[in-house]
């Protein structure tokens, strides 16, 4: 019965896996449609929404019918809510690619402006702080997941920087508005994804450690 239930788990892990990678490729996808403006790219990301919210469903039932079956142990019981709240922070990340993708259709009624802001970068510390805390998910990596929670801040100030720059563009070159705009959204939709980020993290800290480290309180507690 042990080896069985512990089959399940590995199952349910590879299944979140697989969701992952899902998830991180839309938001490659999507921030790549906002570079060379390419809707095409953008019907993948639509399509790829689709399949995680399937995904998302099929996980959670897995996760259901584990606690309704088994009696996990403690560190176990864990998992499988780490795992169902992780689940609904991957289907959150599907959704900001889908709210890129979106705002990149709506830049196409527009001529091409050369903004004073670097979506790629916070694009790239967003899409890494999502691969770190799904490599400490992996390896039962609570130190790595700790990394993670401190990277926040730098997403943050990126956001913080192009809110303001934007703002400051929309007042000075009106004619860029829409453009300034949808970008200032793109950027907001990358610092959501950070946010889910830090929250895988500290859904890895729950589960080894057995502590709620939200808000990042009680870092460092063992258990």
């Amino acid at each position: 019965m042990r080896i069985r239930f512990q089959q399940n788990l590995d199952d349910l892990k590879e299944k979140l896996l697989v969701m992952a990678g899902m998830a991180e490729q839309s938001i490659q996808r999507a921030v790549e449609a906002y570079r060379v403006r390419d809707l095409s790219i953008c019907d993948l990301v639509d399509r790829g929404e689709m399949a995680i919210n399937r995904l998302e469903r099929e996980i959670d039932q897995m996760a259901l019918d584990l606690l309704a079956m088994e009696q996990p142990m403690a560190i176990d019981l864990r998992f499988i809510l780490a795992v169902i709240k992780i689940n609904a922070d991957l289907e959150r990340v599907g959704d900001s690619a889908r709210a890129i993708s979106d705002r990149v259709r709506e830049l196409q009624a527009f001529p091409a402006a050369d903004l004073p802001i670097d979506i790629p970068r916070t694009a790239n510390l967003a899409g890494g702080m999502v691969r770190k805390a799904l490599q400490a998910f992996i390896e039962g990596d609570a130190d790595m997941a700790e990394k993670v929670l401190s990277m926040d801040d730098s997403v943050d100030k990126l956001n913080s920087s192009a809110h303001l720059t934007l703002l400051a563009l929309m007042k000075k070159e009106p004619t860029l508005a829409a453009q300034a705009l949808n970008a200032l959204m793109i950027s907001r939709a990358l610092e959501r994804v950070a946010d889910h980020a830090t929250n895988i993290a500290e859904d890895v800290i729950f589960w080894v450690r057995g502590a709620d480290v939200r808000h990042h309180a009680g870092l460092g507690a063992k258990g």
